[in-house]
């Protein structure tokens, strides 16, 4: 008997029928009600402890069930004006501060850690226009993070931190780079010239030399939808050349856009589908889950996105990650929470990955209207 099951082991290897390769298994955690779409983990008090930080509130770690009022983030109908949760130290005091924007105000902002258990004071960086959410790359390559807001509909730009210390805490500078943006960004170096481009939806824009002075070349290959933000840029199948994954943030579809280059080095884009069975895939990450030292695609649905009006509202919510499966040269998906809401977890518009317990593995906080919950990665089955 055992002589025919290695056999068939062996014929299995043979023709591929392996047994699925391993997945994570997540041990969920709830922390609060609260209906705040952005999160972010950094260490609040300096204790050399990771905290939660959303909406109103920061939750002291490791257990994040003691919680202290950051403020009161504006309110309008069913939405927070707070979009965004971008750690970052504004006034080189020592402290993580942390930048957000709304659709509403239309401002950026930044608000000020006081270092004590106080509420934190709130300087507004500039007006620019709705804000959809906002991300930090190093748009220019100096080795520190610029905020890079999603203003649909408004000139797209950035904006770098100018140094900080006392006599500039709080001045930042605003570069323009086109004249106007839509839904979905994305940051990463297209042409392989070793500059970060930036990626909207209906193409993309070629770094100059001299970021500020530009300009920023638009190479309209492509339209994207309404597209996630982030858009994500990354070498998918290993050829050497950066591809693009997208979700479309108010209707139904995941897909990678394969970059293909022709002889005379003539750049083209095929669309691949990732999933096509859910709706507002509106925030991605490309980070390692699994452990493996390679990144997976870490996304799910935004719950209510747009308040009961996008395609797929009434559909079950779900967080997922996606390994790449270079042999098929496809995505494969796995649950991480799966359901109506409740059972499932939305997205919320901002999420965050940190190691929170120090073990070496990536955890993901998430917070949406569907509340704020973590999800502690307990390693491979």
């Amino acid at each position: 008997m055992r002589r025919i099951v290695s056999s068939l082991f062996v014929v299995l290897v043979m023709v591929g029928a392996v047994a699925p390769e391993p997945t994570v298994r997540f041990s969920r955690y709830f922390v609060a009600a609260e209906s705040y779409e952005s999160v972010a983990v950094f260490d609040v008090d300096q204790n050399d402890t990771l905290d939660i930080v959303s909406g109103d509130f920061w939750y002291e770690g490791p257990r994040f069930r003691k919680r202290h009022l950051i403020g009161n983030q504006p309110r309008h109908d069913q939405y927070y004006d707070d979009f965004s949760t971008i750690p970052m130290d504004v006034n080189g005091d020592g402290r993580q501060d942390f930048v957000t924007g709304g659709w509403f105000g239309g401002t950026l902002r930044w608000l000020e850690n006081p270092g004590k258990d106080a509420r934190w004071s709130i300087h507004t960086i500039a007006s620019v226009g709705n804000v959809e959410t906002a991300r930090a790359w190093d748009v220019d390559g100096d080795g520190k993070l610029d905020v890079v807001p999603n203003n649909p509909n408004h000139p797209l730009k950035y904006v770098t931190l100018k140094k900080p210390g006392p006599d500039s805490a709080g001045r930042f500078q605003i570069v323009t780079v086109a004249p106007t943006q839509d839904h979905g960004l994305g940051f990463g170096d297209i042409n392989g010239d070793g500059r970060g481009d930036l990626i909207v939806s209906k193409g993309w824009l070629e770094a100059p030399a001299d970021r500020t002075a530009g300009p920023w070349t638009l190479h309209p290959e492509f339209s994207l939808g309404t597209a996630s933000v982030p858009i994500i840029v990354t070498d998918v199948n290993g050829d050497r050349l950066n591809d693009l994954i997208v979700g479309q943030g108010h209707s139904y579809g995941l897909h990678w856009y394969e970059q293909i280059r022709d002889g005379s080095g003539k750049r083209s884009w095929t669309k691949h589908l990732i999933d096509d069975k859910n709706s507002q895939y509106h925030c991605l990450e490309w980070v390692d889950i699994t452990g493996d030292g390679r990144p997976e695609l870490l996304t799910g649905k935004r719950y209510r996105a747009h308040n009961g009006n996008d395609p797929g509202e009434e559909d079950p919510v779900g967080l997922y990650y996606f390994t790449w499966n270079a042999g098929k040269k496809q995505f494969v998906k796995h649950d991480i929470a799966y359901g109506p809401a409740g059972v499932g977890k939305g997205t919320g518009i901002y999420f965050a990955i940190a190691d929170l317990r120090k073990t070496g593995r990536s955890d993901i906080v998430v917070a949406g209207k569907d509340g704020l919950t973590v999800f502690f990665n307990e390693g491979r089955k």
